[in-house]
């Protein structure tokens, strides 16, 4: 058994005691953020944050939902990218992913179209019969974010393809359904690949769910597949969960010209699903819904 003066677990070379030791019982919801910020570097919201997410949230939903409505054989991909944009201005909003990164995203919206497995770009190429669709909408409202991501069939589409997706969102829901404060963040990686696997596909390792809410991009990580990662969760936390699930290989590579896109190895193709999440005092709340 693992004592306080060993190595820890997670391999970053400091005593256990120092680095992933359990947090002693906290007197107040303070102390605890206070822990959690300090050991793990999560943010724990307030309900004031807790509120404004929210709402950044309900409104990506939203964005997301008519997006995803109007995506249909012989549209582009960056005409969705025009009305998404659209919706996020006459909401007082901003698309955070227009100017993200190095090299800056280029576009409002995401858009991962069969093999694409995520970070798609918006582009001139008309929709057919028969593609699937991934659409990603992360919008800032009065500085909190909102995360998430749908698929889209494009007409009739086969029945790999169908597999793909039914999977990804059995997983999402799979791994929602466990949320509850204490709860290790290993287990839902665990619970997302031990289902995927079983049904045939793979799960992407290469990118992961995360902190969101106050920032694009916050700690903890959310692995998708089997992990050591012993925190747990606790009331305040949000975060998302994106299981990219693959119908081959859970390898991919990111395009060398746009330095973004990215796609599976042996060009199968590929589905997502992702909600924001907000850990409360008994369970959960999945803050990206329609109304």
């Amino acid at each position: 058994m693992i004592t306080r003066n060993d190595p820890c677990w997670c391999g970053s070379g400091q005593k256990w005691k120092k680095c992933h030791f359990p947090l002693p019982g906290p007197q107040s919801r303070s102390e605890l953020a206070e822990q959690y910020l300090k050991k793990y570097g999560i943010i724990l919201k307030s309900a004031e944050q807790v509120q404004g997410i929210r709402q950044a949230c309900r409104l990506a939903a939203q964005i997301l939902d008519k997006t995803c409505k109007l995506a249909k054989a012989g549209m582009t991909t960056n005409e969705l990218n025009a009305f998404a944009h659209r919706l996020h201005l006459e909401a007082g909003a901003i698309p955070a992913p227009l100017g993200y990164g190095t090299p800056s995203f280029p576009k409002s919206i995401c858009t991962s179209l069969n093999d694409v497995i995520c970070h798609g770009i918006p582009n001139d190429i008309p929709l057919k019969e028969g593609d699937i669709l991934n659409i990603d909408v992360t919008c800032i409202l009065n500085g909190y974010y909102g995360d998430c991501s749908r698929m889209v069939a494009i007409g009739n589409i086969d029945a790999i393809k169908q597999k793909v997706i039914d999977v990804s969102f059995e997983s999402l829901m799979r791994a929602v359904a466990l949320l509850k404060p204490g709860m290790m963040i290993l287990e839902i990686g665990n619970a997302i690949e031990s289902f995927a696997t079983g049904q045939g596909c793979s799960v992407v390792n290469q990118f992961v769910g995360h902190g969101t809410g106050i920032h694009f991009h916050e700690a903890p990580q959310i692995p998708h597949h089997y992990n050591q990662i012993k925190i747990p969760l606790a009331p305040g936390m949000t975060f998302t969960i994106e299981p990219m699930i693959n119908a081959g290989t859970r390898d991919g590579y990111v395009d060398s010209k746009d330095h973004w896109t990215a796609r599976t190895m042996d060009g199968k193709p590929s589905a997502q699903w992702e909600h924001t999440l907000l850990i409360t005092e008994n369970g959960h709340e999945i803050l990206t819904v329609m109304d």
